[in-house]
């Protein structure tokens, strides 16, 4: 089981909770976060991540399901 993590770099402002909090799954690139891999093993840490973006800009996806279990707005 993995999952797919996607930002919204339209969305992302850089508050940079995501990458402050987990820095080996987040990374800023040009004021923008995103996923230093795109598909990982499941960690409710990112779902947390997810959850705490201040602009919803973070999507987390199960591969096996097709699941969105953390959606931007």
């Amino acid at each position: 089981m993995s999952w797919l993590i996607e930002v919204d770099r339209r969305s992302c402002m850089g508050a940079g909770l995501c990458n402050g909090s987990l820095p080996d799954v987040f990374r800023l690139v040009s004021g923008k976060a995103e996923p230093v891999e795109s598909r990982i093993e499941p960690d409710e840490d990112v779902l947390d991540a997810a959850d705490y973006c201040p602009y919803r800009a973070i999507t987390i996806t199960d591969q096996t399901t097709g699941e969105a279990l953390a959606a931007s707005d």
